[in-house]
């Protein structure tokens, strides 16, 4: 019985931390907004204004995440991390729950990404 009460409530405040920290679209996009993405991105971040710059629409949210991260480690880690001088200093001033907020803002939006067979 003990042991069932103990199981209950670390399984139940395990589903507390993942709800506390669930990514927000609404503050991922008031972050877009202040930090000017769309001004290399483009409208509706599917829009990039050179051809080097990625389209962001449509992108998976683990991966958006996941270079946003490597974008804010640059050269620490040669391992994981990114270097490119404009996303680098784009990326400092946010914090882990951010980076999750943008990645979730950006993976909302619809995409226009093709999908060949």
């Amino acid at each position: 019985m003990k042991f069932a009460l103990i199981t209950t409530l670390l399984i139940s405040s395990l589903g507390l931390a993942t709800v506390s920290n669930a990514a927000s679209v609404e503050k991922g996009k008031a972050l877009s907004e202040t930090g000017n993405c769309a001004s290399c991105h483009g409208a509706g971040l599917n829009a990039p204004i050179l051809p080097a710059y990625p389209k962001l629409a449509g992108q998976y949210s683990e991966y958006v995440y996941y270079a946003l991260r490597a974008y804010k480690v640059g050269n620490s880690n040669p391992q994981f991390g990114r270097n490119n001088a404009i996303m680098t200093s784009q990326v400092q001033p946010y914090s882990d729950q951010d980076l999750h907020d943008l990645a979730a803002y950006v993976g909302s939006l619809p995409g226009n990404f093709v999908i060949k067979k």
